[in-house]
């Protein structure tokens, strides 16, 4: 039995119009170009609701008239495009040790981007330095419109135990409106996201999901997050903690994490355990030496390092085989901070179960991919959030 993704209609009401807008712009934004009456017809708008929309997107530089298509009969209908240069947007990362910053166009194409080392990942600081990168990023191209900010962080938000202590955390933000905090500094709208699902929409946008509407991403900051896209939507959960699959444990009474359990995933698999196994060796643990040390080994067939890829890799395949049973994705993405050539070596020494839904007949992609979006990937997720915001519908905004 096959699925299709939900189709989204929009709607004549007045009361929906922001609604309906988004349909419009990501009608046009998929199809690449369009005619008034397909945009109707395909939509469920009247004409005059889409010729109203469109002169206003025009307007405002969203939608270029890219002239006639031909047809059988009568006057050739003028075709709408998207314009994905009509504004930019930011997205920041905020992780324990740095800021990252990616400055993108509508189209998800990246025009700028900045990582600054943190000595203090305190808010007051953090928001300081987004500001000066904001600044510093209109100063470079004044007529840019930028519309929005994502801002993003590790998870999980406001749990005792899990958000309070341990190397996967900022310190101090407990309490702290971010996104209210953070729109106040840089002057703009600001969208909130855990690191993992941020990621996970960045990969839609530009990365290996690019066509797919259902598969999970494995996010590689500090710890190990997950981001859920379920018929092109992301799952957030009640309380925005979907997720939080570093603390699933994979072995009783293993390895202590700082949530006060045994066992959890992200002890074996992380960039946090990479470099405890780094620093238990007396290796640099910085953030660019770190790479180039495991690459170092990596390349020269290093037997421990080997020893500690075998152990997470087979943490790993516990934790694809959970994720496909209950997600059923079309695919399990890896991305995030660790290196490439590390995502790719973990990949090739998965021993994936076999007691799983998606060992089927005809997949069209593998079980596990590498993501594309690289290092940056929850940073321009950031920014994605405010893309995805202005082109996709969603029937709970009304204007």
């Amino acid at each position: 039995m096959s699925h299709r993704p939900l189709h989204v209609a929009g709607t004549n009401s007045e009361r929906t119009k922001a609604h309906n807008r988004r349909v419009v712009l990501g009608y046009m934004q998929r199809s690449g170009g369009a005619g008034r009456a397909e945009i109707a017809r395909s939509s469920g708008l009247s004409t005059q609701t889409v010729s109203n929309l469109i002169a206003e997107l025009e307007v405002e530089g969203l939608v270029l008239a890219a002239g006639r298509r031909r047809s059988m009969r009568g006057q050739p209908p003028i075709v709408y495009e998207f314009n994905p240069d009509a504004a930019a947007a930011l997205g920041f990362e905020v992780r324990p040790d740095a800021l990252v910053m990616v400055l993108a166009n509508l189209g998800g194409a990246v025009l700028a981007s900045r990582q600054v080392p943190l000595q203090n990942a305190a808010p007051e600081t953090v928001f300081a330095l987004m500001a000066d990168l904001a600044q510093a990023e209109r100063a470079n191209a004044p007529a840019r419109r930028i519309i929005g900010a994502g801002l993003v962080i590790p998870g999980p938000f406001g749990v005792e135990g899990l958000s309070a202590a341990g190397a996967t955390v900022l310190p101090d933000w407990g309490g702290v409106d971010a996104a209210a905090a953070a729109s106040e500094a840089l002057g703009m709208p600001v969208l909130l996201e855990k690191d993992a699902t941020a990621a996970a929409i960045a990969e839609r946008h530009s990365g290996v999901a690019q066509g797919l509407d259902s598969y999970c991403f494995l996010y590689f900051g500090a710890g190990l997050g997950l981001g859920v896209i379920a018929q092109g939507l992301p799952q957030r959960g009640a309380f925005g903690n979907a997720g939080e699959i570093g603390h699933v444990i994979v072995r009783p009474g293993g390895l202590a994490c700082d949530c006060h359990n045994s066992g959890c995933l992200e002890q074996y698999v992380s960039r946090m355990a990479l470099l405890r196994h780094l620093a238990q060796r007396g290796l640099p643990t910085g953030n660019d030496a770190a790479d180039e040390v495991a690459l170092a080994l990596l390349s020269s067939g290093d037997r421990a390092l080997s020893l500690w890829l075998d152990e997470a890799a087979a943490a790993l395949s516990q934790a694809v085989g959970l994720l496909e049973n209950l997600f059923d994705p079309q695919a399990v993405i890896l991305g995030g901070a660790l290196p490439d050539a590390l995502l790719d070596d973990l990949i090739r020494r998965l021993a994936l179960p076999p007691g799983s839904v998606a060992r089927r007949a005809g997949r069209l992609v593998p079980r596990v991919l590498r993501g594309a979006s690289g290092p940056a990937t929850a940073a321009l997720g950031g920014a994605a959030l405010i893309i995805h915001d202005t082109v996709t519908p969603r029937l709970d905004l009304t204007s």
